[in-house]
């Protein structure tokens, strides 16, 4: 993706954490872009409504609303907006999640700006998989279970209770699960 293009010249970076927020928005400003920074989702929203950009780097776990929620409002400001799903909670649940909701892609953290050029590059179109005689490692047990729960949370609407039920277990066991950190 080549900064000048005149399709991609601005974009919007959400991110609670200020240190990977700025220095994103340094190295894309050095790129060429015009450079939007936001800390919080409903901050995000209104510095877009004023200053609309091509497109939207938006970090998945913020204090109050989720990255996911934050899709609809921008695509519902400016439609043609290519968002970015940035995480390091990430789930193949939640990434399956963000392209229903209209992100074009998903990318784990830790990411620098050319991680996401490339992978706003890559959204929307086919990805090449090289053919090879290696096995596609099998998830652990732990990682079976932790996908598993996401996605039934996911379902419920992050409704820890619903999820409990649905799951079988009870509501603190699962908030202790869902604090551990990701196998």
């Amino acid at each position: 993706m080549d900064p000048k293009d005149p399709n991609y010249q601005s974009i919007l970076l959400i991110d609670d954490s200020y240190v990977l927020r700025d220095r994103l928005a340094e190295a894309f400003a050095e790129r060429g872009f015009r450079v939007e920074v936001a800390g919080t989702c409903d901050e995000g929203v209104t510095v877009f409504q004023s200053n609309p950009t091509d497109l939207a780097v938006v970090d998945l776990r913020m204090p109050g609303r989720t990255g996911l929620t934050v899709i609809a409002d921008l695509k519902a400001i400016k439609s043609d907006v290519k968002v970015l799903i940035l995480s390091g909670f990430g789930s193949i649940a939640t990434a399956i999640d963000a392209i229903r909701l209209g992100a074009i892609n998903f990318l784990p953290k830790p990411a620098d700006a050319d991680d996401i050029l490339s992978a706003f590059k890559r959204g929307g179109s086919e990805v090449d998989v090289a053919e090879s005689n290696e096995e596609i490692p099998v998830p652990t047990l732990a990682q079976a279970e932790w996908e598993h729960i996401h996605r039934v949370l996911a379902d419920c609407e992050q409704n820890i209770s619903e999820a409990a039920r649905r799951l079988g277990i009870h509501r603190r066991s699962l908030q202790r699960k869902l604090r551990k950190r990701a196998p």
